[in-house]
């Protein structure tokens, strides 16, 4: 472990720590940051009212935008000249939803993105092939000072340039690797058509995140490259990449860093706690920023967390990996539907890539889904180019009856050649909505 003292601290002292700290911080935004002190008047709170860990139900929610009404440096809680670094999302919406960072701030990040590696098998000899994009996004420089604050070697090569990086790993022989899951599946597929064994690479660990993966894409990455993946997450809002991470030893569960951030589970729509293990709305509230306190982030994750201690030792409260979000939750003749989900139907058929899309469509008057799937250059070769053939039709079937039955919904599946579905070097678009076109696939 890179910190014992603090991923296996009894569960007693670590919510002794998490209250003080969630009492700062909650006097910190109640005195500099004017948005929170109007939600604590409008609610009848002040800082003081919160004297056990039970009360933070007594504190506001904070949404995305509410950031983007503060725009850009509303929810500061420091003096600009304090403020060391600004990070952003990509503002799809318009503006991006920016945060702060003090130079504390960026060594408590580099600490818990440290202690990551290390649950996820890294180790400070190692050198590792940050293939996060670096910029605004938080991914790529999160990993990097996490490298460097552990006392490892990282190439900074960020996403793109897929023969760059099949060189790189190649040639300087990285340990570990950092990316989306999307993505670093695209290098190895680029690897195999450049007559490369992924498999035969120097990687023996992965630290995938930035969008929902399955078991089965887990399964795939093992499989593909022979090293162990494990899921992190983040987001800025609350610092970036480093908030939680899987354990290599157990694989079971994202280990949240508590001494940092405090997480709990709603039900979204009535905003109310859920039972321990039951999925719902994933909230953080951060202790220990600075720059950029946040109370009581609702991220639009879906997840549960478990207090089950973990064989690696660690006693921290793990969350489950991320189903998907409130709002990429396809809703199908009244059934609800990520697409995760879909994507653990599609791993388990033989002759698709791990690439896909869900094109919501409108037919007469009624929305529908057409799933969109991608036959590997084998199987194309195999059926002579024709998407009409026979095994075509027999994998369509197969593909709608596990639909039919894991995930409830049926769709129109629309088969494409090789390479014809977008590859991203980011997030994987998963979701496209067509409903205000006319274009509906054959």
């Amino acid at each position: 472990m890179y910190n014992p003292q603090i991923e296996t601290m009894a569960r007693p002292e670590m919510e002794s720590l998490q209250l003080n700290r969630l009492q700062t911080t909650a006097k910190k935004v109640y005195e500099n940051v004017e948005f929170y002190k109007k939600k604590f008047e409008e609610l009848g709170i002040t800082p003081e009212d919160i004297t056990s860990l039970d009360h933070i139900v007594k504190l506001p929610f904070t949404k995305k935008q509410d950031l983007r009404d503060n725009y850009p440096f509303g929810l500061f809680a420091v003096p600009q000249e304090d403020v060391v670094r600004i990070h952003g999302s990509s503002g799809t919406s318009g503006k991006p939803t920016v945060v702060g960072y003090t130079k504390n701030d960026i060594k408590v990040w580099g600490e818990v993105v440290a202690r990551s590696i290390v649950a996820a098998g890294g180790k400070k000899s190692d050198i590792f092939h940050n293939a996060y994009g670096y910029g605004l996004f938080t991914g790529g420089i999160g990993l990097h000072y996490g490298v460097e604050e552990l006392g490892a070697a990282v190439v900074p090569i960020s996403g793109g340039n897929t023969d760059r990086q099949i060189t790189l790993i190649q040639d300087f022989k990285p340990r570990g690797i950092a990316g989306t899951p999307s993505y670093v599946l695209n290098i190895a597929e680029k690897m195999v058509e450049m007559g490369l064994d992924p498999r035969e690479t120097s990687l023996e660990y992965g630290i995938f995140g930035a969008e929902p993966w399955s078991e089965e894409m887990r399964a795939k990455l093992e499989e593909t490259f022979n090293l162990k993946a494990v899921d992190i997450y983040g987001l800025s809002e609350i610092m970036g990449p480093g908030v939680s991470i899987e354990c290599h030893e157990a694989q079971d569960g994202l280990h949240v860093q508590e001494d940092h951030f405090f997480i709990e589970v709603i039900d979204p729509e009535t905003l109310q706690p859920v039972a321990e293990g039951e999925d719902g709305e994933l909230v953080f509230t951060s202790l220990t920023k600075e720059a950029f306190p946040v109370i009581r982030y609702r991220t639009g994750d879906i997840a549960s967390i478990t207090r089950e201690k973990c064989k690696c030792g660690r006693t921290t409260v793990r969350m489950s990996r991320v189903k998907g979000r409130t709002d990429d939750m396809i809703i199908l003749r009244g059934v609800n539907v990520f697409p995760s989900e879909i994507e653990r139907v599609l791993l388990q058929i033989e002759g698709l890539v791990p690439n896909y899309q869900i094109h919501l469509v409108r037919k007469g008057s009624m929305d529908s889904a057409e799933l969109h799937v991608e036959v590997s250059s084998q199987l194309y070769q195999e059926i002579a180019e024709d998407l009409t053939h026979a095994q075509i039709q027999k994998m369509k079937k197969q593909i709608q009856h596990l639909m039919k039955n894991t995930c409830l919904v049926t769709m129109d599946i629309v088969f494409n050649i090789p390479k014809a579905i977008p590859r991203s070097e980011g997030k994987a678009i998963r979701v496209v909505d067509l409903r205000n076109s006319n274009t509906v696939g054959v």
